[in-house]
């Protein structure tokens, strides 16, 4: 009967070293591209932080100024109602003037037929 190996190999599996070599070579390989686009990756994600941070500091930089400019809008409103409730109160005061004023000129004259 014929043995499947040969009889040098006892039943055992040899692998050759040009195989042994460039499995190793192929797995440097993979590890190095790997590498290598890990490494881009992590550039890429460094700039898009930086400018994400960038960004974000011109965001706070607006909402600080919309802040301000809520803060000036609430004076501007109050000093509004302020003038407001003053014009309602001097509105009621030539009311009244224009009443005393009516009252010292006295009631309308008439044309009375002689």
């Amino acid at each position: 009967m014929d043995e499947p190996w040969s009889p040098e190999q006892n039943g055992r599996v040899f692998v050759s070293p040009d195989v042994i070599g460039m499995v190793i070579a192929l797995f440097a390989f993979a590890v190095a591209v790997l590498g290598g686009v890990g490494g881009m990756i992590a550039h890429q994600s460094r700039g898009l932080d930086a400018r994400f941070d960038q960004v974000g500091a011109r965001f706070d930089q607006v909402d600080a100024r919309i802040d301000r400019l809520d803060t000036r809008i609430d004076r501007v409103e109050g000093r509004m109602d302020r003038v407001e409730s003053q014009l309602d109160h001097l509105a009621g005061e030539i009311v009244e003037v224009k009443i005393a004023v009516a009252r010292l000129e006295g009631p309308q004259r008439r044309l009375q037929r002689l």
